[in-house]
């Protein structure tokens, strides 16, 4: 396996960034990740768009993305596979131990994971922690994931895939790394940006492919939606059979079904998507 680590490719057992880059140190530090099928990704130039926005929020210097693509080319090209998760990560770089950033540059690395598809349908479960809508990280994709892995390992321990959160108001509000959709009437419905959630690459793509309205949702929605799906980069669409202890009859559902199935034709048409 090679990585692309500032500046060049480098072997897994070789590359190296310094033990005291604020990436790993405070967690200072922004990241995506990209499908990537058979060397071919999917929606590049709309991740790196919010990679430059996650860079701007977070007092980042702006990414060379000419230098991303090079890298998340050479990535591919060197590590080829069917189905793999291709993570850029972008941080504050060697720093003084402490908040305050140093003056040695930003990091930037470049790395491929193989993965497999995902089942059509999976169980979640709600958390009693909240997102902060109104927080400085709000709506960023940072690497200041530690609230997620807590989260889902509590998922992991009730049998589930994905935890989801309600905001400090208690909406609907987003998984650890998803979005989350509800049907209510035969009407496909989404909490929006303003919710706190992650403003999700396929999120946006199923919004306006599906017409999926964006509106406030209260958390107990999940309680009595006709069906509910995830989207997110490696799910796509992805049907929820089970939410806590509620079953879902017949998942995916029909909405749902035909909100997967508009999705994978629409992707598959076009890899490299514009919104609007």
């Amino acid at each position: 396996m090679k990585l692309w680590v500032n500046g060049g490719l480098h072997d897994a057992e070789t590359a190296r960034v310094s033990v005291l880059d604020h990436g790993l140190t405070v967690g200072d530090g922004i990241f995506e990740t990209v499908k990537a099928e058979r060397g071919e990704t999917f929606a590049l130039t709309l991740h790196l768009e919010r990679l430059t926005r996650s860079a701007r929020g977070l007092g980042l210097p702006d990414p060379d993305l000419d230098e991303v693509r090079r890298a998340c080319a050479a990535v591919l090209e060197a590590n080829p596979m069917e189905l793999g998760r291709l993570r850029i990560t972008y941080t504050g770089g060697l720093s003084p131990l402490g908040s305050e950033r140093g003056d040695a540059g930003t990091s930037l690395v470049v790395a491929l994971g193989e993965t497999g598809r995902r089942p059509d349908s999976t169980a979640v479960i709600t958390v009693p922690w909240t997102r902060n809508e109104r927080g400085a990280l709000t709506g960023l994709k940072t690497t200041s994931y530690a609230e997620n892995v807590v989260a889902l390992a509590r998922a992991r321990e009730q049998g589930a895939s994905e935890a989801l959160f309600a905001n400090t108001v208690g909406r609907l509000c987003e998984g650890t790394g998803s979005n989350v959709f509800v049907v209510v009437d035969g009407r496909i419905l989404t909490p929006p940006v303003s919710s706190g959630c992650l403003a999700g690459i396929t999120r946006a793509l199923a919004v306006e492919w599906t017409g999926a309205e964006e509106t406030d949702l209260p958390l107990e929605v999940l309680e009595s939606a006709d069906e509910i799906f995830l989207t997110s980069t490696l799910r796509d669409v992805q049907a929820v059979h089970r939410v806590d202890g509620r079953e879902l009859a017949a998942a995916p559902g029909p909405v749902t079904a035909k909100a997967m199935r508009i999705f994978d034709e629409r992707a598959a048409g076009n890899r490299d998507p514009r919104l609007g």
